[in-house]
């Protein structure tokens, strides 16, 4: 699972909106201005019989600060990525 959703950065991340943008899903921002430091991302590729499949997760951060539920209340209502 992807750690930014409970960052306290997630809403401004550089980071956070290419994976957003990797994803094809709405962003938090469209002017992100946060820069976050040594960002690790997994990606994960699974064939299927109809196309490949990616999943970006950002798995460490050297800037990772922690704020517990920050997606789920930018986007309240909606499921919140996994």
């Amino acid at each position: 699972m992807c750690i930014c959703v409970n960052c306290h950065y997630v809403d401004r991340c550089l980071t956070y909106n290419a994976v957003e943008y990797q994803h094809q899903q709405p962003h938090l921002t469209e002017t992100p201005d946060f820069e976050p430091l040594e960002p690790t991302i997994n990606v994960n590729i699974r064939n299927t019989p109809d196309a490949i499949e990616m999943e970006w997760d950002v798995v460490g951060c050297e800037s990772f600060k922690e704020e517990t539920g920050k997606w789920a209340r930018l986007r309240p209502g909606e499921l919140v990525p996994t």
